[in-house]
């Protein structure tokens, strides 16, 4: 569950937006920022750092903005561009050929593994059902706060969004090896 790690600044800013989101925002890019000084300090390479590199510059960004201009309508649509940076993150992490799952898949994985054709396949698909999961959950999260649903609603898609994300994940690898053996 070390790729969880990565999501916390995103969590935080769910949870401290309800004081104002300009004081959640504060608080991710805070979280982020130290999280990604932390793993550089560790000697952890920068490119292994896609997300959290990217979680920080969307915070830094939303932070000014959003003290800025606090009773922006965007306020509202937070979660869902939320979600959608997090899409585009991982899209482009693809589409770069470096999915932001090969970092984290190195802590757990030994070495001699990482350059096999197995490994790099694993990491694809978990990077493109990522990917799929924000650009899915983003947009249920537009059409809910769109229809007025409230929060709730949103949150729990949001939610969903991750935990469906997070068990493919977990499950994933071994399936993929399992079937590589048989192959």
């Amino acid at each position: 569950m070390n790729y969880l790690r990565g999501f916390v600044p995103w969590i935080a800013f769910a949870v401290v937006s309800s004081a104002g989101w300009q004081w959640g925002a504060s608080a991710a890019l805070v979280i982020g920022g130290w999280l990604l000084v932390r793993d550089r300090q560790a000697g952890e390479e920068a490119g292994a750092k896609i997300l959290e590199i990217s979680t920080v510059v969307f915070f830094a960004l939303l932070t000014a903005f959003a003290f800025a201009r606090p009773d922006s309508g965007l306020q509202h649509w937070s979660g869902a561009l939320s979600l959608g940076w997090l899409g585009l993150t991982a899209w482009a992490t693809l589409a770069a050929g470096r999915p932001f799952t090969t970092g984290i898949a190195r802590k757990q994985a030994p070495s001699e593994v990482w350059h096999t054709p197995l490994f790099r396949r694993i990491n694809v698909v978990i990077t493109a059902f990522w990917a799929a999961s924000f650009t899915l959950t983003a947009g249920a999260v537009t059409a809910i706060s769109s229809a007025g649903f409230g929060s709730t609603v949103s949150t729990l898609a949001q939610i969903a969004g991750f935990v469906v994300a997070a068990v493919f994940t977990a499950r994933y690898p071994a399936r993929a090896a399992a079937r590589s053996v048989h192959a």
